[in-house]
């Protein structure tokens, strides 16, 4: 039987660098062909709403940012559950501690997806504002490789979309809800 697995963008794309989740879920969407598929899910700002869908998976990739003052702005973490709930847990924005939370009450159940975390290091979480900071412009593509690579861990092969979608078209789209309503998540 085929596994189900899940890509769940997270973060607040109205405070600048913490879109980075929900950018780089829908830049994957656009761009890119799962076989077998794997289901994209915008996470927004969920938290504990996302607990049916950890529970629902076989295997879920969580994408998003981490406010971690220990490493450098664009460095990229990847950590297992396991590893998440034994680290540190930094907690300084609400949806960081709603995902904290969320993946300490799945793992005391027994029905739980493996689940992986990849986070970025944000230069601003303050602006009010649609985007990305130069810092995270650098790193992009790298930040994108690193999860195309753990999708492909998987055995999930991915092969691109004849029609590109750029990074700015996908920030115009989170700048501009109804150029998403035309295209969908």
């Amino acid at each position: 039987m085929e596994k189900k697995v899940a890509l769940i963008g997270s973060g607040n794309a109205f405070f600048k660098d913490e879109g980075i989740g929900l950018y780089g879920a829908k830049y994957l969407k656009e761009n890119y062909k799962f076989s077998p598929a794997i289901d994209i899910v915008d996470g927004g700002t969920l938290g504990f709403k996302l607990m049916p869908l950890i529970q629902e998976y076989d295997e879920v990739i969580i994408i998003n940012t981490a406010s971690d003052d220990t490493k450098e702005v664009g460095d990229i973490t990847i950590k297992t559950t396991e590893e998440f709930l034994n680290g540190d847990l930094i907690k300084k924005t609400a949806n960081e501690v709603e995902i904290a939370e969320m993946l300490q009450i799945c793992s005391l159940t027994e029905q739980m997806a493996e689940t992986i975390v990849i986070s970025i290091v944000p230069e601003d979480i303050i602006a009010v504002e649609v985007g990305l900071t130069q810092s995270l412009r650098a790193v992009w593509s790298v930040y994108i490789e690193t999860i195309i690579e753990k999708i492909e861990n998987l055995g999930i092969k991915i092969e691109k979309k004849d029609n590109y979608v750029s990074l700015e078209e996908i920030l115009e789209i989170f700048a501009n809800p109804s150029i998403e309503h035309s295209r969908g998540f």
